[in-house]
């Protein structure tokens, strides 16, 4: 929505992608595994991407939709995989990949070569030969099917043959972060960004003008205003600049609409969007604002980032969002987009939108009126007057060139002079045309979307429009096509403030709000409900209110017989004020039952009325209500033949459910937490289109009805502790990711799950009388999750578990189990294996089964507090080659095996609370974080002693490379003897404090955040010249954005030239001082000897226990200066 000279000057921003990348893979290889994780990578980092979700590749043929998926991707990358020939579904989806890859201005292919050797894709051998020769043994006699087995033949010779990735080897995680890194620097521009900028003038010119006033070289923090009035542009511009520039950047977050989202939630909530976009991590960070504010600087001061704030118009959306520069990395940029310039302060640059001059608005309008440039001679009168009246304004050009679209000359002329007329109103008034042209039906379902349905999900807005008889799915697409809404990338329905404003508008022409269709606004319903002015008109009303409680007169909803969709939410009280009213406490007296759509989150009432009857009713929540039963006792069976979903989570007052007979469309049921439930009705088996069902938290529930199974994809019956027998199965579920969640009182598993080979998680944990697993279980071979953690009494797992093929992850922590059965080690899909024992008193050893080459995937073993007979870990532990994450907790160990420093994907080891520990074996080189006892001065030595074994030989470089540590803990331990709580630490060093053979060097702490990532060490003596070195830190570990404190050793061979010593020796030095450029909580220094006690005294203080994250620093080359300052704030303890 912005000017240009010409469209040709769009095409560099503009391309026919939709997508950034297609992904091509073999379901059953990699879509839980490594397609799973890339595509969430791919994701986390803005990147639109493509992947099959439900992916079946039954047959041959491959939709129309995934094939215009590929045309529309910039990237194709292509997984490949054991078995990824053996799918003529995989080899098809090659063939048009190639052929699309072939085209002019085409797609770029990376193939990934995913546990198979290049050249078996390459020559079409081993699984790739075997798979060939099954296709061509059933094509051998078919002329058209040999010659399709060629084409996939050599499609997959050119493939292999291009420039990708060998993931054979290294660590999965490191290989999916260099992908993402590629294609965000390469392939930068989201695509489907770049397919809504087609229609956006003259893109360039503004991208060459922010980014002239970004100055993206200078590594400074810099906040742009991007200004201008309402449906100039802006955020369309905003957009492109963020997807032109976001690669540059260590994260970027695009937070859209911040104006409408800080009215809906709380600006906490924007706060932790903020945080989870730009940490990759979706979390609560905070629960406040204020400390938002604190967090936000704490967590961002050292990154460099990217963040757009869209639509602001209050202070308080930049200051608790990007309060000051400081707050940000050095090249941090900040942009936001405002009608209001007086937001924006003035040392921040401003970039202001005007409105198009007429040639380039001519364009814009000829864009939608005509889908070309040029119009035929006949309508450029009308277009130029059309163009006029817009005064510029790229969203009116827009929805009136959509609105003539297609008409006839007649049409035009009459649609012209109604624009004329309103000539002098302003430009929602001017919109309003657009409305007028629409049929009944259509206008009916865009007052919804502009009242209600902004910014939610199609799907959750789809089935609210079909429950109102609305042509859902065609209305919708006429009001995308007259550009009145859209959809976003997220798949949410979107339009314009000032569309939203003219819906609006159009409601609240009606001037009294008893007379409108709908209502939205708490101080209009107030006028309604309290003044009992409800009338026959209103059909909709939607609100929530968090402000002082206010009490509603529940007796207007008598008028109110046309009343579709009523959504209650807040501090809101209902009363009866006329002394003839029946109402009373139980229930209230009505509801319309034209009702569609009814939330009514902390109903107040025993029951729905005795005569609610709503048949056309698709959704019913009530959450937090008080409910004992939905209908009164004697009513309970009642006919809803339309109810989707009925969510009564939270009502703890509620005894008894409805007779499910009446409910044959019944997909969701929600009883979460009613916790006076004791019996489900047994009519629920009869529910065959049930897919979800949560019944958490029932503690009391003692009664569950058998369970259709014919669509169900989730079942959730946790902490159900009264429950003692587990529900029968009728049927079996559906080929869809499935999921069982059952923990309560419940002793052993009903036969019939062995028929749910589907099933694809089970979660029985904390099945505290669980005694046993029926060996029947081994049966369900799509099982990828098994939890039996916190089953107390489970003393086994069934001999033939290594039959589960599938199975990623078992945790059997917080058992009676001693002995895995043998076969365990055969489940060579397995990734994570939890053993730990935290709750077992008696004196049975832990035995693990040999390993003989098996658990080939593992990648997380738990065996904390696990005893092991004489305190010994297995040796063969070392042959677990995938292995990342290594727990062991607790006292029972004396001895790790050496065999740990052949874990070379090892990152991770935890050894907490291991006081019998006497030393550590040798670390692996990949090794990225400890969690260590700092007790155990042994264990400190002896963890100091296997960093320095990783630093290298200064004399082989300029720089050294060292590894960092960043700990969980908030305090600096007490082994920092010598501590300093400003900039800097001094020590004064003792006498003959260097022996060779000895000292190692200075161990370092610090606390706080460093901006400049820089410290000086310091070594003098009085009329000697000092020795200088400059620390860099680089700061890679993200453990390092959730840690407080920092450890690193500084060898001492990083600091002393031997050949530059003119002959001193370092026992001539006796200060030294560790300086930082800018001021820390802490800060600590220790000298680092082999033999500790030769030197140090021993500490007594309590001390802590540390979780270490390992990240880099370097050295610079050291200096020498006559003089030194050494100034400080000094604290020591010996």
């Amino acid at each position: 929505m912005a000017s240009s000279s010409s469209s040709a000057s769009n095409s560099k921003y503009c391309p026919r992608w939709k997508y950034v990348v297609f992904l091509s893979f073999r379901g059953e290889d990699t879509r839980k595994t490594f397609t799973d994780h890339l595509y969430e990578g791919l994701k986390n980092r803005g990147i639109s991407t493509f992947q099959d979700d439900k992916r079946l590749e039954h047959g041959d043929s491959i939709p129309k939709e995934l094939l215009r998926a590929i045309e529309e991707s910039q990237v194709a990358l292509i997984v490949f995989s054991k078995n990824y020939a053996t799918s003529k579904w995989c080899l098809n989806e090659l063939v048009k990949i190639m052929e699309c890859k072939d085209e002019e201005n085409g797609q770029t292919v990376i193939p990934i070569f995913y546990d198979v050797d290049p050249s078996h894709v390459r020559n079409q051998s081993e699984s790739f030969g075997a798979a060939f020769a099954e296709h061509e043994l059933k094509y051998k006699d078919d002329v058209e099917g040999m010659q399709k087995v060629q084409r996939w033949r050599n499609a997959l010779t050119v493939a292999a043959n291009l420039k990708g990735y060998d993931i054979r080897d290294g660590i999965e995680s490191e290989h999916i972060q260099q992908i993402v890194d590629c294609i965000s620097s390469k392939f930068r521009t989201n695509a489907y960004s770049l397919s809504f900028l087609q229609d956006v003038v003259g893109i360039n010119d503004h991208l060459e003008k922010l980014k002239s006033k970004l100055q993206m070289e200078i590594n400074d923090v810099r906040i742009l205003g991007i200004w201008g009035i309402g449906g100039v542009g802006k955020t369309t511009i905003a957009k492109a600049i963020f997807d032109a520039i976001s690669y540059q950047f260590k994260a970027s977050c695009f937070l859209a609409d911040v104006k409408e989202n800080a009215k809906k939630n709380e600006i906490y909530s924007l706060q932790n969007t903020l945080l989870s976009k730009l940490l990759r991590k979706k979390d609560d960070y905070v629960n406040n604002k204020f400390d938002g504010k604190c967090m936000i600087p704490s967590i961002l001061c050292s990154m460099k980032v990217l963040i757009v704030l869209d639509d602001i118009d209050h202070s308080e959306h930049l200051e608790y969002l990007a309060g000051d520069v400081d707050w940000f990395g050095n090249g941090s940029r900040v942009i936001v987009t405002t009608r209001n310039k007086h937001l924006i302060e003035k040392d921040d640059a401003i970039y202001e939108v005007s409105t198009l001059p007429d040639h380039e608005a001519m364009q814009l309008f000829n864009k939608h009126a005509f889908k070309k440039e040029d119009p035929d001679e006949s309508f450029k009168k009308f277009s130029l007057e059309v163009v006029n009246h817009a005064k510029g304004l790229p969203l009116a050009l827009k929805v009136w060139g959509s609105l003539l679209h297609k008409k006839c000359l007649t049409l035009w002329r009459i649609t012209v002079e109604q624009i004329k007329k309103n000539s002098n109103s302003e430009i929602v008034e001017k919109l309003k045309i657009s409305y007028d042209g629409l049929e009944p039906e259509e206008q009916e379902i865009f007052l919804d979307i502009a009242c209600f349905f902004r910014g939610k999900e199609r799907k959750e807005v789809m089935q609210i429009l079909e429950s109102c008889d609305f042509g859902a799915e065609y209305g919708l697409n006429v009001l995308i096509n007259k550009s009145l809404v859209f959809i976003s990338e997220y798949d949410r329905i979107e339009m314009h403030d000032l569309i939203e404003d003219m819906g609006r508008y159009v409601v609240k022409m009606q001037k009294l709000p008893k007379k409108r269709s709908r209502i939205w606004d708490v101080e209009d319903v107030k006028k309604v409900m309290i003044d009992y002015t409800g009338t026959m008109t209103v059909e909709a009303i939607w609100f929530s209110y968090y402000g002082k409680e206010r009490c509603f007169n529940i007796e207007a909803m008598e008028k109110m017989k046309s009343l579709r969709i009523l959504q209650v939410d807040g501090l809101i009280k209902f009363f009866a004020s006329r002394p003839s009213s029946n109402h009373h406490d139980d229930s209230i007296e009505y509801l319309s039952n034209n009702l569609r759509w009814l939330v009514w989150n902390d109903y107040s009432w025993k029951s729905l009325p005795e005569n609610f009857k709503p048949e056309k009713l698709v959704h019913l929540e009530l959450r937090w209500s008080r409910l004992h039963y939905l209908w009164k006792e004697t009513e309970q069976h009642i006919h809803l033949p339309s109810l989707r979903k009925l969510d009564l989570i939270f009502s703890e007052s509620l005894v008894q459910t409805p007779d499910f007979t009446g409910m044959p469309n019944l997909e969701y049921l929600y009883l979460e937490n009613c916790s006076k439930l004791e019996e489900v009705h047994y009519s629920l088996a009869y529910c065959e289109k049930l897919i979800e069902l949560n019944l958490n938290w029932c503690n009391k529930l003692r009664r569950f009805p058998c369970v259709n199974m014919k669509s169900l994809e989730s079942m959730n019956l946790q902490d159900c502790y009264s429950l003692m027998e587990f529900p029968e199965f009728l049927g079996t579920m559906k080929p869809e990711l499935v999921s069982l969640s059952v923990n309560s009182g419940i002793r052993e598993l009903p036969l019939s799950i062995q028929y749910q080979t589907l099933l694809t998680e089970l979660d029985l944990s904390d099945m505290k009388n669980l005694e046993a697993l029926p060996s029947s279980i081994v049966k369900l071979k799509g099982l990828v999750k098994l939890d039996v953690s916190c089953c107390f009494t489970l003393k086994s797992l069934p001999e033939e578990i290594g039959d589960l093929e599938n199975l990623e992850e078992l945790d059997a922590s917080c058992t009676l189990i001693s002995r895995p059965p043998s076969s365990i080690v055969r489940l060579n899909k397995l990734k994570s294996l939890k053993f730990a024992n935290y709750v077992r008193e008696d004196e049975v050893y832990f035995v693990f089964p040999p390993i003989n080459g098996g658990l080939l995937s593992l990648e997380i073993l738990e065996l904390s507090s696990s005893k092991f007979i004489d305190g010994r870990i297995p040796e063969d532990i070392g042959y677990l080659s995938s292995l990342k994450e290594l727990h062991f907790e607790g006292d029972n160990f004396e001895h790790l095996p050496q065999s740990i420093a052949q874990l070379g994907a090892l990152r991770f080891l935890y050894l907490a609370d291991c006081t019998r520990l006497t030393r550590l074996p040798e670390f692996p080189p990949q090794l990225d974080t400890i969690c260590a006892d700092w007790r155990n001065d042994l264990i400190c030595n002896s963890l100091f002693q296997n960093i320095s074994s990783f630093q290298h030989d200064i004399s082989a470089s300029d720089s050294l490379s060292l590894r960092v540590f960043a700990s969980e803990w908030s305090n600096i331990p007490s082994w920092f003897h010598y501590q300093g709580m400003d900039k800097s630490v001094s020590v004064n060093l003792p006498e003959n404090w260097y022996v060779s053979d000895n000292f190692l060097g200075f161990a370092v702490c610090y606390s706080g955040r460093l901006i400049q990532n820089t410290a000086q060490l310091i070594i003098s003596s009085e009329g000697m010249p000092c020795i200088t070195q400059k620390l860099v830190l680089s700061n890679h570990s993200e453990f390092y954005i959730y840690s407080k404190i920092q450890f690193f050793l500084v060898p001492f061979a990083g600091l002393w030239d031997t050949s530059n010593a003119n002959g001193k020796t370092p026992n001539d030095y006796g200060h030294i001082m560790l300086s930082f450029p800018e001021e820390l909580e802490e800060c600590g220094l220790r000298l680092f000897y082999k033999d500790e006690s030769e030197h140090v005294e021993t500490n007594d203080e309590p001390s802590t226990e540390l979780s270490l994250g390992i990240r880099r620093i370097r050295y610079d080359d050291s200096e020498h200066h006559e003089e030194a300052s050494c100034s400080s704030s000094k604290k020591q303890r010996s």
